[in-house]
C-alpha cells in the first residue's frame, strides 16, 4: 500500500520535471497538492479505492491529479509521470539537492549538455563547460561546484519528519503481531535527530522466526534486502530502509539502550559499568567482578562461562538489570536519561549530579505563533487555521502572513496596505471561532523579512500597530559569519522585533544557510527580551538543537513555531519540542508553554 509520502513525492516530482520543461502554472499546483497529500490524517491509499471523487475532497486536489493518484493506487504507475521522466531523464532529486539548481536549471543544463546526475554535472562543472551556457557564468558555475558534496550527503539521510512517521507505522504494526510482547523505535530516530539514516524497530519476542515473517509481510515492503530468524531488512515504498532485530523478552530494556545509542553516550556509561565491576551490553548488565576475562568469558577456572556464540560469550557473569532500560541506568548509579540528551554532550556528568533538565513536553504546548494563509502563500483562510488549531487543542495561534521584502517567493508577500486590511479578516475568524464555542485567541501580526544590514522590509508604525512581530531573513543567506552575526542582532535590537524566525534560513538537505555566533544571538535576545524561533516545520527545525542549548544557557525565550501553511501541520510542533528537547529546554525556557496571558505579558515587555 502506498502511503501518504510516497503519494505527495510522486506529485512532487511531476511537479520538478514540468517546470524542467518549461510549464507554467502546474508545477505549483502539483506542489500545494503533494503538501496536502502528505499531511492528510488518514491513508490517502484507501480514498483511492473508493474512486476518484473520494480523492478531490482534499484540499487542493483536483481532478486531474486525483484521477493520477487513482492510477497509481491501482496500477503501481502514472502515465504521464512516465512520459515525463522518458523525455527528461535525469536524477531530478538529486540534481535539485544541489543549492541553486532548480527544475529550470536541470532541464537547461539537460538540454546544453546532457547532463542527467550529480556525477555528469560535477565533470561538467570542473570542465568549465557550465559557464559556457548561456544565462551561466563562472560564479554560477563555481556555486554549483561547491554544493555538489552537500547535496551528495543530503541524499544519504532521510528528514527526521519523514523516517519518524514511518517508523511509527513500523512500530504499531510490529505491536499487532501476537508473538510481539514489546516494540519500540531505536537508533537516532528514537532520539530525534533531524536527519535519519535507516529506521531501526526493536522488538521483544520468544518467537523470533514468526515476528520476522510477520515483518517480511508488512504492506509497504517494496523489497526484502536481507532476512534471517532474529533480524531482517527492508526497502519501504518510500525507498527507507526498514531494519528490525528481535531480542528476548528479558533483554530488551538493554537491547533498547544499547541500539538508541549514541555510540559516544554508550562509551561513557560502558566506562562507568567497569568502574562498577560491571559489563554492560546489548544483553544486559552483568557482575563480572569474579570473572577473570569479561571480554572473552573466561571465568576463574580459565573455562568459558558460554562457548556456544559470540552472544552467548558476552552474557558473562550474574545478570543485574537488561528486562528494562531503567534498570540498565539504575545498575550504574544513574536516573534514566531521555533519549533525546544520549549524545554525550554532558548527559552522564548530569544525571550523576542530579542535574538532569527536566525537559518540555508536548502536551505543554499552548499556542503556535508562527502561519500563513491564504493572504500570502497559506493554503486556507485564518478561520480553518484557527479552527484547526482550535481542534488540536491549542488556545491561540498567531496569524504571520510574509510582508512584501526581500527573498518572499513570487507575488505571495503582503503590502502596507493588505496588511491593514487583513485586520477584517483576523476578527471575522476570531467571531467565527467564537461562534463554533471555542475559548480561543487569535493573533493578528506579520513575517517581516531582514534585509542583508538587519533592517526590517515594514515600516516602524506598521509594525507597532500589530499583536506580534517575527522577523525572519528569506535573501542573501550566503553571509559570512560576521555579516550574518551582525545583521541577525540588528534585527533582535529592533524594537518592533518580538521574535527572531528561523535564525539561519536552512533547509535540510537542501542549503545550509546561514552559520551566525550563536552566543552573540542568544546573549542579545536575553538581554532585549526577544524570542528565538524554533522553526518546528522538519525541513528546517531552526534553532538546531545545538543552537537551542546556547539560548537556553544564555536565558534566551525560545519560540516553537511550525509555520503552518494549513491545519495539518500544526501537528508539526511535536518536531520542535523534540529538537528543544535535544538542546535541554525546560518548560519555562518555551514561550508556547505559557497561556495566552503569558504571551502577550511577553510581548507586551519587549523593548
Amino acid at each position: 500500500m502506498p502511503t501518504n509520502d510516497e503519494l505527495a513525492t510522486l506529485l512532487e516530482e511531476m511537479a520538478d520535471l514540468l517546470e524542467a520543461n518549461g510549464v507554467d502554472y502546474k508545477p505549483t499546483a502539483y506542489r500545494r497538492a503533494a503538501e496536502n497529500v502528505r499531511e492528510y490524517p488518514l491513508p490517502v491509499e484507501e480514498l483511492a479505492e473508493e474512486g476518484e471523487d473520494a480523492v478531490s475532497e482534499i484540499n487542493r486536489v483536483g481532478d486531474a491529479i486525483a484521477s493520477k493518484l487513482v492510477e497509481y493506487v491501482e496500477t503501481g504507475k502514472i502515465a504521464e509521470l512516465e512520459e515525463l521522466r522518458e523525455e527528461l531523464p535525469v536524477d531530478i532529486v538529486g540534481l535539485t539537492n544541489v543549492e541553486g539548481v532548480g527544475p529550470k536549471t536541470v532541464g537547461s543544463l539537460y538540454e546544453a549538455l546532457g547532463i542527467t546526475d550529480l556525477e555528469e554535472l560535477e565533470a561538467a562543472a570542473e570542465a568549465g563547460e557550465i559557464q559556457e551556457i548561456t544565462g551561466f557564468g563562472p560564479k554560477t558555475e563555481q556555486n554549483i561546484l561547491e554544493g555538489i558534496d552537500f547535496a551528495r550527503q543530503a541524499r544519504k539521510r532521510t528528514l527526521l519528519g519523514t523516517a519518524r512517521p514511518l517508523g511509527e507505522v513500523v512500530r504499531e504494526y510490529l505491536s499487532g503481531v501476537d508473538a510481539v510482547d514489546e516494540t519500540e523505535l531505536a537508533g537516532s530516530n528514537r532520539r530525534w535527530r533531524e536527519t535519519i539514516g535507516d529506521v531501526d524497530v526493536l522488538a521483544a519476542s520468544d518467537d523470533g522466526e514468526a515476528v520476522v515473517d510477520a515483518f517480511l509481510d508488512w504492506e509497504d515492503t517494496a523489497e526484502t534486502i536481507e532476512a534471517g530468524t532474529t533480524k531482517a531488512s527492508v526497502r519501504a515504498g518510500s525507498g527507507i530502509r526498514v531494519d528490525l532485530r528481535v531480542v528476548d523478552p528479558s533483554e530488551f530494556g538493554a537491547a533498547l539502550q544499547y541500539f538508541t545509542g549514541s555510540r559516544d553516550h554508550n562509551i561513557r556509561l560502558r566506562n562507568r559499568a567497569i568502574d562498577r565491576g560491571l559489563k554492560m551490553n546489548e544483553y544486559g548488565m552483568f557482575d563480572v567482578s569474579d570473572v577473570d576475562d569479561a571480554d572473552t568469558g573466561e571465568g576463574t577456572s580459565g573455562s568459558r562461562t558460554s562457548p556456544d556464540s559470540a552472544g552467548e560469550r558476552q552474557r558473562v557473569g550474574e545478570r543485574v538489570a537488561g528486562e528494562t532500560e531503567v534498570g540498565m541506568y539504575e545498575a550504574i548509579d544513574l536516573p534514566l536519561i531521555p533519549p533525546e540528551l544520549r549524545e554525550n554532550v554532558g548527559e552522564v556528568d548530569a544525571a550523576a549530579a542530579d542535574e538532569l533538565p527536566d525537559l518540555v513536553e508536548e502536551a505543554e504546548i499552548q499556542g503556535d505563533l508562527h502561519s500563513h494563509t491564504e493572504w500570502s502563500d497559506g493554503d486556507t483562510t485564518a478561520e480553518e487555521l484557527a479552527m484547526g488549531a482550535a481542534e488540536l487543542g491549542h488556545d491561540y495561534i498567531a496569524i504571520t502572513d510574509h510582508a512584501e521584502g526581500p527573498g518572499v517567493f513570487g507575488n505571495t508577500g503582503l503590502s502596507d496596505e493588505a496588511i491593514r486590511e487583513q485586520r477584517a479578516a483576523v476578527e471575522g475568524a476570531r467571531e467565527a471561532v467564537g461562534d463554533a464555542g471555542h475559548e480561543f485567541t487569535i493573533l493578528h501580526g506579520i513575517e517581516t523579512n531582514i534585509d542583508a544590514e538587519g533592517g526590517l522590509s515594514t515600516p516602524d508604525e506598521l509594525l507597532a500597530a500589530l499583536d506580534i512581530v517575527i522577523a525572519s531573513p528569506h535573501a542573501a543567506l550566503d553571509q559570512d559569519r560576521e555579516d550574518a552575526t551582525e545583521r541577525l542582532v540588528a534585527a533582535i535590537e529592533h524594537p518592533q522585533t518580538d521574535i527572531l524566525g528561523h535564525p539561519t534560513g536552512r533547509l535540510i538537505n537542501q542549503r545550509p544557510g546561514l552559520t551566525p555566533e550563536f552566543e552573540r544571538l542568544a546573549e542579545t535576545a536575553a538581554e532585549t527580551g526577544t524570542a528565538l524561533e524554533l522553526n518546528a516545520n522538519p525541513n528546517r527545525l531552526d534553532l538546531s538543537a545545538d543552537a537551542v542549548r546556547v539560548a537556553v544557557d544564555a536565558g534566551a525565550i525560545i519560540a516553537i513555531g511550525t509555520d503552518a501553511h494549513r491545519p495539518g501541520a500544526f501537528t508539526e510542533n511535536r518536531f520542535g519540542v523534540h529538537t528543544a528537547r535535544r538542546g535541554w529546554a525546560e518548560t519555562e525556557d518555551v514561550l508556547t508553554t505559557r497561556d495566552i496571558d503569558g504571551v502577550r505579558s511577553f510581548l507586551e515587555a519587549s523593548p
